[in-house]
């Protein structure tokens, strides 16, 4: 069970109030991994992997056990994480060093983040791939397995997925669309950027070949995230990056890079970042990431009985708070979401994000192409923060008429 008392680790609510619910977006920091970055900028603040005085060697421990520590919050081995700026390089970094020479289709789904689709987008506009996509139900947003298998052939290379939609924060039958696809011979990358912060998740029980995460959206600071990926197909990927410490020598005539993961972390890495994001899995640990999912869809379920009732108010997707997240999105009809938004920060201070959330075509398809608000819960939102937001809702609801 997750106490409020949590929120006294983070130093934000003791100097401002106001209710934060853009979680989705990114998230608070606790003390604990400020202190992290701060220590390592104040006491050991030297280049890793490259110097071999004590300050670079202190960097290199903190960062090879930051990635040590990250890897087991994730059920992956150490040399399977790479560390990149955020989830979308991540996802980039797939898409431009697997090889699609041999088999081109990737199958994906209209409700994918931008950061997912896009590159694949882009492949298949250059004539390197043939992009198939996969539709929900448009109702609840949830996803049948067979509608992804249909999609599959042999010639099917890589199933791009999320794990938890980032708008209606609906998760696929991921056990199956993944066995399927192994069956077919193709390759599942994970887009986990909502998952990793709010679900218990093992990478190697889950069958994913790839998964990608941000930090900013499980307490870590900006700027770091995380391709991890099986050995096997790590050994074989070319570098989508390459410069120094990506290698093991050069000449003139070649070069032989080194071996995962250091192969794909081209020049001087964010080792606060990976410091601070390592001291947030610590923390998310502590508070056990079971007990985090099960606040978050209570909050889910107290959020849909508190509106219940307020005119003119469309709540999209399921109401099933099993088959989903923390993310609460909606309309007040009359109102512009991004209005709806403005009146919520000025009249309660609730932020909240309003618009089509870097999801334009599932936006679309699902009837909603002028966007939608979205209020987003994590482990230190409360009840009693939802009363305010039900309360300022019905208040803008009969604005709006």
């Amino acid at each position: 069970m997750i106490s409020e008392k949590i929120r006294d680790d983070f130093p934000i609510f003791k100097k401002r109030k106001f209710i934060y619910f853009d979680n989705a977006c990114t998230t608070l920091k606790p003390q604990c991994v400020i202190d992290a970055v701060v220590r390592y900028y104040s006491e050991y603040s030297g280049c890793a992997g490259r110097s071999m005085h004590r300050l670079g060697k202190e960097a290199e421990a903190a960062f090879e056990k930051s990635r040590e520590e990250i890897a087991g919050f994730v059920g992956a081995k150490k040399e399977e994480v790479v560390f990149t700026k955020n989830c979308s390089e991540a996802l980039n970094l797939v898409a431009h060093s697997l090889d699609f020479s041999k088999k081109r289709g990737v199958v994906t789904s209209v409700l994918e983040h931008h950061s997912a689709f896009l590159p694949f987008q882009a492949l298949a506009q250059s004539g390197k791939i043939k992009l198939e996509v996969v539709y929900p139900e448009k109702e609840t947003g949830l996803f049948d397995a067979d509608a992804w298998v249909k999609k599959m052939s042999r010639d099917t290379r890589l199933v791009v997925i999320h794990h938890t939609n980032n708008t209606f924060g609906t998760q696929p039958p991921l056990k199956e669309i993944i066995g399927a696809a192994h069956d077919s011979g193709a390759l599942v990358l994970l887009d986990a950027a909502q998952g990793v912060p709010h679900s218990e998740i093992n990478f190697k029980k889950l069958g994913a070949d790839f998964m990608a995460f941000s930090g900013h959206k499980m307490l870590g600071p900006t700027g770091i995230g995380c391709l991890v990926g099986r050995s096997s197909l790590l050994e074989e990927m070319p570098p989508f990056l390459v410069g120094g410490e990506t290698i093991e020598s050069v000449s003139l005539e070649k070069t032989v890079y080194a071996k995962p993961p250091h192969k794909f972390e081209a020049g001087i890495q964010n080792y606060a970042g990976a410091i601070g994001l390592a001291e947030a899995c610590r923390y998310l640990r502590k508070q056990g990431m079971q007990d985090v999912e099960k606040h978050e869809k209570e909050m889910f379920a107290y959020a849909l009985q508190k509106t219940e009732g307020i005119p003119h108010l469309d709540v999209y997707g399921t109401r099933d708070a099993s088959k989903r997240s923390g993310i609460f999105l909606f309309n007040i009809r009359g109102v512009s979401p991004h209005q709806v938004a403005i009146m919520s920060d000025s009249m309660k201070a609730i932020c909240m994000r309003s618009g089509v959330f870097c999801a334009e075509p599932g936006m679309k398809f699902l009837g909603i192409p002028d966007g939608a608000c979205r209020a987003s819960f994590y482990l230190y939102n409360t009840k009693r923060e939802i009363d305010v937001f039900a309360e300022t809702l019905a208040s803008i609801a009969k604005l709006g008429r």
